[in-house]
């Protein structure tokens, strides 16, 4: 696999008409702090890789690296449907559930770098095993892969039913942090809540409405991204950004 990543970024590196002078990695968690070694949950050959080292080393760049989903919050944040807003939550909802949380203008990065794992709260305390150890939490529900184990059957081949629970379970998980954190709008790409489109938004905002009766919480949104497909490379140049900026 990172051999490939390797071949990817010589290849940009010899076309790009201009010359690179960083590289930003935005990657499934947990991790160390700042990249030095990450152990996807979804990606098991890869437990303590030293992707910081190895990627900067095959490079030459100056390298930075944060979560995926981290990254699309700065990039929402900076191009898309959270541009000129200071707090907010952004998801990914695809094979895996990620998230990043900006408050006052900040992306928040924790101890470590994990800030903002909303596909680990726990949305059905007696439900599936996840790949974390836990049990109920919404990646081993709403993910793509946990669809594909549920139905038997492609998350874009999903039933109505799915789809509609899919979403609920999305919106009990950001009411929970909206309801934490002060928050009026999450903001979510990936591949099965922009597939599963209207329904699953529809379904997702209901569930905010019932769970989010705070005061600063009542009026919480779950809007649709506006990077599309570009959201995450467009997060990992933010990335890279910011780690020339810090």
């Amino acid at each position: 696999m990172f051999g490939v990543i390797v071949e990817l970024s010589r290849q940009v590196l010899s076309e790009s008409a201009m010359s690179p002078i960083v590289c930003g990695v935005g990657t499934g968690g947990p991790m160390t702090q700042g990249g030095v070694e990450v152990s996807p949950v979804n990606i098991p050959a890869w437990r303590s890789f030293p992707l910081l080292a190895r990627l900067s080393a095959s490079t030459a760049l100056p390298t930075f690296i944060d979560n995926d989903a981290k990254a699309l919050a700065l990039a929402e944040g900076w191009l898309g449907a959270a541009q000129g807003i200071d707090n907010y939550l952004a998801m990914v909802v695809s094979t895996g559930v990620g998230g990043g949380i900006v408050l006052d203008g900040r992306l928040l990065d924790g101890a470590d770098g994990n800030a903002g794992h909303i596909g680990h709260i726990c949305v059905e305390p007696e439900g599936r095993a996840c790949a974390c150890g836990a049990r109920g939490c919404l990646e081993a529900e709403a993910s793509g892969t946990a669809i594909a184990a549920i139905t038997g059957l492609p998350a874009a081949e999903a039933p109505d039913d799915v789809i509609e629970r899919t979403g609920r379970l999305v919106g009990r998980a950001v009411a929970t942090v909206a309801n934490l954190l002060d928050l009026r709008l999450a903001v979510v790409a990936g591949s099965v809540a922009l597939g599963f489109g209207g329904p699953f938004f529809a379904a997702a905002n209901d569930e905010i409405a019932i769970r989010a009766q705070l005061d600063f919480s009542r009026g919480c949104e779950l809007r649709r991204g506006g990077l599309g497909a570009d959201g995450p490379l467009i997060g990992a140049a933010a990335v890279g950004w910011r780690g020339l900026d810090q």
